[in-house]
C-alpha cells in the first residue's frame, strides 16, 4: 500500500555560505531524539557541539587512513579544545573489511583507553566506518554514545542517519547488527570536495532513491540538472536541496518507524537485489551505490511487469541513474540462479518470501512479497 507523504521542513541556522543555507533537522524518537546539523566547516565546531550534549570526556575517533589524513587532525583539535580526552583508531577502507575482525580491533582500542559508559565513539568517514563504529558503540559495555560525522555523500544522506549499524557475514550483507541511534549527526558539505568521483556517484544512487520512494519534488530537481555525475557540475543550490531533502526524508521515515516494523522498509528500495549483487561479487566489483542503482532498475522493471508502475516513469528513473554515471545492468558473469538464491538471505525475507519495495508513481512505493519467481528471473535476465 502507498504511504502518506510528509511536508519537508528544516530550521535555518545561519545565512548563505559557499554551498547554501545551513540547516538543522530533528529526528524525533521516543527514546532519544537527536539533530542532523548541516553546516559549513562544522568539523571546527564538533567539540563544542558534543560538549553541549553533556557527553563524557573520553572519546574514540574512528576513521580510515585516507579520511584521517584529510580531516583527522582538525576533528581531534576541535575535540581537545572542548576538553575531551581523545584516542583514535583507523580501519582499512572498503566493504570487505566491514567484519567482526575489524570490530574486535575497535574493542581492543576501547579497552586500552578505558572507554566508559559515558564515553563516545565518533565515526569520521563514509558508510563503512559509520556502520562499524555504530555497531561497536552499540555493543561496547552494552551501549555507549556514538556521534556520526559522515564524509561521503552516501553516508550524509543515508547511512549515518537512523541508527542502523552492523557488519557483514561472509554470506550476506549487514546480517550482524543492532539499532543504535547517534547522539548527533554532523554534516560538513565542504568535505565533499575531497570525495572521489566514483563515491560521489554512489551517493547519488541513494538520493535518486529518495526521489522515487518519497519526494517527487526532489526527483524533479534532479531531472532539471544537466549533470549529476560529478560534484563540480552540480549547482550549490541543488547540493543544498539534496542534503536537506534527503536527510529530512530519512528523518521522517525513521521517526515514524525506528526499527523497521513497516514503513521504514521503503528505505530499502533497490537494496534487495543490490545487496545480493554486492555479496555475490565479493564487495569488490561494485560499490554499494552502484549495486543499489542496479537494484532500482530491476525493481522498477518488476513493478512495470506487475502493472504497478508506468513504463514511462521507469524510464525516467533509469535516465536519472544514467545521468549520475551509475550502472543499469548486472555485472558480466553474475549467475542469475545464484542471485535468486542469495535473495533468500535478505533480512527482509519473511516466511520464506522475499519482500520487494516497488514504485507505484514517482514519490510513492508499496511493499509486497507477492512477486512471482518467474518475473524476478525474467527481469534479471533482461538486465
Amino acid at each position: 500500500m502507498p504511504f502518506p507523504q510528509i511536508a519537508i521542513e528544516y530550521t535555518p541556522r545561519a545565512l548563505v555560505w559557499g554551498w547554501a543555507m545551513t540547516s538543522v533537522i530533528n529526528v524525533n524518537l521516543p527514546g532519544q531524539s537527536y539533530e542532523i546539523a548541516i553546516a559549513p566547516s562544522s568539523l571546527d565546531r564538533l567539540g563544542q557541539d558534543m560538549a553541549n550534549l553533556k557527553l563524557g570526556k573520553k572519546v574514540l575517533l574512528v576513521s580510515n587512513p585516507t579520511i584521517f589524513k584529510h580531516f583527522g587532525e582538525k576533528a581531534i583539535a576541535s575535540l581537545t579544545s572542548a576538553g575531551f580526552d581523545v584516542a583514535s583508531c583507523t580501519l582499512p577502507p572498503g566493504e570487505r573489511y566491514k567484519t567482526l575482525n575489524s570490530i574486535q580491533k575497535l574493542y581492543d582500542v576501547a579497552l586500552e583507553n578505558r572507554l566508559e559508559r559515558s564515553s563516545t565513539m565518533v565515526a569520521l568517514g563514509g558508510g563503512v566506518i559509520g556502520d562499524m563504529t555504530g555497531f561497536a558503540a552499540a555493543t561496547w559495555l552494552r551501549g555507549i554514545n556514538v556521534v556520526q560525522v559522515p564524509t561521503s555523500l552516501l553516508a550524509m544522506v543515508d547511512s549515518a542517519i537512523g541508527g542502523k549499524t552492523g557488519v557483514n557475514h561472509p554470506h550476506g550483507k549487514n546480517l550482524i547488527g543492532a539499532f543504535h541511534q547517534p547522539r548527533l549527526v554532523l554534516i560538513d558539505p565542504e568535505v565533499l570536495k575531497t570525495l572521489p568521483m566514483r563515491e560521489f556517484r554512489a551517493g547519488m544512487a541513494e538520493v535518486i532513491k529518495y526521489g522515487v520512494i518519497w519526494d517527487a519534488e526532489l526527483f524533479a530537481e534532479l531531472e532539471a540538472s544537466k549533470r549529476l555525475d560529478q560534484l563540480r557540475y552540480v549547482k550549490p543550490e541543488l547540493i543544498s536541496s539534496i542534503l536537506t531533502r534527503s536527510c529530512q526524508a530519512k528523518a521522517d521515515v525513521v521517526s515514524k518507524d525506528e526499527k523497521e516494523g513497516g514503513l521504514r522498509a521503503i528505505l530499502n528500495y533497490g537494496h534487495t537485489i543490490g545487496h545480493a549483487v554486492e555479496s555475490l561479487t565479493g564487495y569488490r566489483l561494485v560499490n554499494h551505490g552502484e549495486a543499489v542503482a542496479i537494484g532500482m532498475v530491476a525493481a522498477g522493471k518488476i513493478a512495470v511487469e506487475l502493472g504497478m508502475w508506468q513504463k514511462e516513469d521507469s524510464e525516467r528513473q533509469n535516465a536519472l541513474i544514467q545521468k549520475a554515471g551509475l550502472p543499469t545492468q548486472l555485472p558480466v558473469g553474475v549467475d542469475i540462479e545464484a542471485l535468486i538464491e542469495a535473495l533468500q538471505l535478505d533480512k527482509k525475507v519473511k516466511d520464506g518470501k522475499v519482500r520487494f519495495i516497488l514504485p507505484t508513481q514517482i514519490g510513492v512505493v508499496a511493499i509486497t512479497d507477492e512477486v512471482p519467481s518467474d518475473v524476478i528471473r525474467q527481469v534479471l535476465r533482461e538486465i
